[in-house]
């Protein structure tokens, strides 16, 4: 997440099926006529670690980070390509730049469904150049990459075209996102049902923050953690300082879900969410130590689990 400018569970599956019925811009389809579809399966939060400690070896091997426009982005965006195409899925490489240096956007796309329903999924894969930036944002990198490979294990066939995105230069002002959105014409947006965006799900004190800007997306989501017994919060910590702003700005309906930056844990959220009151919710933001050792397994378990529930349900 860039710095602010001044400053599964068969209890899920219950309540999915009218998930997107209730309103909001992505669910304009009439009640679907058939089978019910498949259940998201449950995402190995072991696995999303091990992507993790990939992105963590790029970095120290380049010079301890992963920040735009230098080898380690690079890498780590090479890993997540690779992965992908192994996978099955269409891969773009979209370069710009940006304050003088080259920088990337990696798009996937898994083929079927309706191209005019498009449902993307995406995270920044670039770090400070003081760290690593394995929480932020290899967490929401690691876990939209998981999922992305779950659709293919899954041999998934929605209804609705599936896109997942990784942005390059999100920590100098989401010009990567940017770029993207820029780049489609009005039509490409206009069939683009949603965005969902992960900036930030493994914070080592996290909270449970929902995006509020698509109610139909924000629903999904929350029905998910009503599943699990956690309660959620709006997220507005982030407001405007991740990659969905620029899709929103654009008319996309947009949602997504955050664990938490430097903001303070009050006692009220860790009565219901456990952790330390007082403390940030990541005290490692933007820092050195943001590292594998920065991640808590719990948050960014749920948060994996909540991404491949949204997907399936909002793709059916």
């Amino acid at each position: 997440m860039k710095l602010s400018v001044p400053g599964r569970t068969a209890a899920v599956a219950v309540v999915a099926a009218v998930s997107l019925l209730a309103g909001g811009s992505i669910a304009g389809a009439a009640p679907a006529v058939g089978p019910t579809p498949a259940a998201a399966p449950d995402i190995s939060v072991a696995n999303v670690k091990a992507h993790l400690t990939q992105l963590q070896s790029i970095a120290t091997a380049n010079g301890g980070n992963r920040a735009h426009g230098r080898a380690g982005y690079k890498a780590s965006l090479d890993y997540v390509k690779a992965k992908l195409d192994a996978a099955g899925f269409t891969t773009t490489v979209q370069q710009f730049t940006s304050s003088g240096r080259v920088g990337y956007n990696l798009i996937a796309d898994w083929p079927g469904g309706d191209t005019g329903q498009v449902v993307m999924a995406g995270s920044h894969l670039d770090s400070v150049t003081s760290g690593a930036g394995i929480n932020d944002n290899g967490s929401g990198s690691a876990a939209v990459l998981e999922t992305a490979l779950a659709v293919s294990r899954a041999d998934f066939r929605p209804a609705r075209h599936l896109r997942f995105a990784w942005w390059g230069a999100e920590e100098l002002g989401l010009v990567g996102s940017r770029y993207y959105v820029n780049s489609l014409s009005t039509g490409d947006r206009s069939r683009i049902s949603g965005y969902l965006n992960f900036d930030m799900i493994g914070s080592p004190n996290p909270g449970y923050f929902v995006y509020d800007d698509d109610p139909a997306i924000e629903k999904t989501f929350k029905e998910y953690f009503t599943g699990l017994g956690v309660p959620t919060e709006i997220e507005t910590e982030g407001d405007g300082r991740s990659d969905h702003a620029p899709f929103k700005n654009a008319g996309v309906p947009v949602g997504g879900l955050f664990s938490g930056a430097d903001y303070v844990k009050t006692a009220a959220q860790a009565a219901k969410w456990g952790g330390t009151s007082g403390l940030a919710f990541d005290r490692c933001y933007h820092s050195s130590c943001d590292t594998t050792a920065n991640i808590n397994d719990t948050a960014l378990d749920r948060n994996s689990d909540a991404i491949a529930y949204a997907v399936w349900e909002l793709s059916a």
